[in-house]
């Protein structure tokens, strides 16, 4: 991987300086320069698909993923891999398991699981998908490969099996193979549809890695079509299963592995629409994480609009008193962010009042209130404590730069219970309903901190160490500027701090 090219622009190591203008005056530009990225890496004209994470005994995570593509062939999605220590120094390790030819079941791979046997020998079980059908057994297969050194692998080719009677010969897919104490078993569950049941979490297990034996259902719903991707992590003496569907990560728990597993009715911890898809859970350094991607922007760009794959976005799990699961930035990242930015603030728009660390917009009918904070570096953090109106559409704006004065909204929306962001300048965002989004409850009076993580158009909100709404905002780039707005009701931004690295 590069190194990180530093934006150019004023750093302070020392506290943060904040000063408030409280007249309608303009903030320059500074300049600006996009950076590598260090926290969301993808391939070089390429994306980051399904990851599959993996800890290795030497204090690394690492993280195979599925290698795609815009001119993806007859054959597609190699297995590649990252690795880092700290989510934010990631070795690229290129490609680990090359797909197959038309002959074989892997002409195209899927999604998979690394894990080590008691013996030390490590193995990946991966999807095999050809469209043939494969003489008439079916699209998708479980494939097996292994390694000495995590490095090189070898196909295991008798090892492939295909789905068994009453399940679909084409939906078999995702392999998630772990080593179960209590059972004193290997269990291995797969994304798969049972012809009464729908899509469900097949479970099977084995004491060799080689024969696998069917067993009941781990965790049947009967709402989606598919559940691809499930992962099981143990968090406070409960479970909870990972999977995906509908563009969307979802999580059910339970008081046993082995279920009965239920969703919470707000079981989503990040957005709609492949913003955050595939994502599976896993423990490294006593931390619990989520780990998918974010995908890349489709049709126009800040569209809130994606395409599957894009750039790895990883978060780290919260779990809640009521036993409910959170997400928020990874820790590490304060390792990362470093320097302190002098923050310098004026009124915009409206009605706005700035008073050392805090900004308190009030609502103007048929109008909006702005302040601008300047300059948004390519890298950077930005906290604070938001209190909204019952009734309020605020939030951070992106735009009022001399070459594009418009402003784009980053919603915290208290009326329709949501944070969302589709590229809609503030004074147009009446008109439209939301696109990408994210459920947030927001109850009246109450003040919510926020963190902003943004590297070059990637945009991550987390709020309340609860939910998280991963963006690509194209217009918060190339010299734009970041600002705080409220469109309807009134907002106080409090406790502001940014740092850069």
């Amino acid at each position: 991987m590069k190194k990180s090219i530093l934006p150019t622009m004023l750093l302070c190591t020392g506290m943060m300086l904040f000063t408030g203008c409280g007249g309608d005056k303009a903030l320059p530009d500074e300049p600006y320069e996009a950076v590598d990225y260090a926290l969301f890496p993808a391939p070089q004209d390429a994306y980051v698909g399904d990851t599959m994470p993996f800890v290795t005994d030497d204090g690394q995570i690492e993280f195979y993923y599925l290698y795609d593509t815009d001119h993806n062939g007859q054959g597609y999605h190699p297995v590649y891999k990252y690795s880092t220590e700290n989510f934010y120094d990631y070795t690229d390790h290129g490609m680990m398991l090359n797909f197959g030819t038309m002959a074989e079941p892997d002409p195209a791979i899927g999604t998979g699981s690394v894990m080590q046997d008691k013996d030390g020998l490590y193995h990946l079980f991966y999807t095999g998908h050809n469209d043939t059908g494969n003489g008439g057994k079916g699209k998708e297969c479980v494939m097996h490969a292994t390694s000495t050194d995590r490095e090189n692998w070898t196909k295991v080719p008798e090892d492939t099996f295909y789905s068994p009677e009453n399940y679909s010969k084409d939906d078999f897919r995702d392999p998630e193979v772990f080593w179960n104490e209590e059972d004193q078993c290997y269990w291995l569950l797969i994304a798969a549809r049972e012809n009464s049941k729908g899509g469900v979490v097949a479970r099977y297990t084995s004491t060799d890695l080689k024969n696998w034996e069917i067993e009941e259902p781990l965790f049947a719903p009967m709402q989606q079509y598919m559940l691809e991707c499930p992962s099981i992590i143990e968090l406070g003496g409960k479970y909870y299963l990972t999977y995906s569907w509908d563009c969307v990560t979802y999580y059910a728990v339970a008081d046993s592995m082995k279920g009965p597993y239920n969703a919470p009715t707000d079981n989503v911890l990040d957005g709609n629409g492949f913003i955050f898809y595939a994502a599976k859970s896993k423990m490294y350094k006593d931390t619990s994480y989520l780990c998918g991607w974010l995908g890349r922007a489709a049709l126009t760009s800040d569209s809130g609009l994606y395409q599957w794959a894009g750039s790895m976005l990883n978060h780290e799990l919260v779990l809640k008193e009521d036993g409910s699961l959170g997400i928020k930035a990874p820790e590490t990242l304060e390792e990362y962010f470093t320097q302190d930015k002098p923050l310098k603030a004026v009124k915009k728009n409206g009605k706005a009042k700035i008073k050392g660390t805090t900004i308190t917009l009030t609502n103007v009918d048929g109008d909006y209130s702005l302040a601008d904070m300047g300059t948004r570096p390519a890298t950077m953090t930005l906290e604070c404590d938001v209190t909204l109106d019952k009734n309020a559409c605020a939030g951070f704006a992106f735009g009022g730069s001399a070459a594009d004065e418009s402003w784009t909204a980053l919603c915290l929306d208290s009326a329709a219970g949501l944070i969302h962001y589709e590229g809609t300048e503030i004074p147009e965002l009446d008109k439209y309903d939301p696109v990408a989004f994210t459920k947030v409850n927001f109850e009246e009076g109450a003040t919510h901190h926020v963190k902003l993580v943004c590297e070059n158009e990637i945009v991550v909100l987390y709020i309340d160490d609860t939910k998280a709404l991963s963006n690509r905002i194209f217009h918060s780039t190339d010299g734009a500027h970041i600002g705080v707005f409220t469109k309807d009701g009134s907002a106080e931004f409090s406790n502001i701090t940014m740092k850069t690295h």
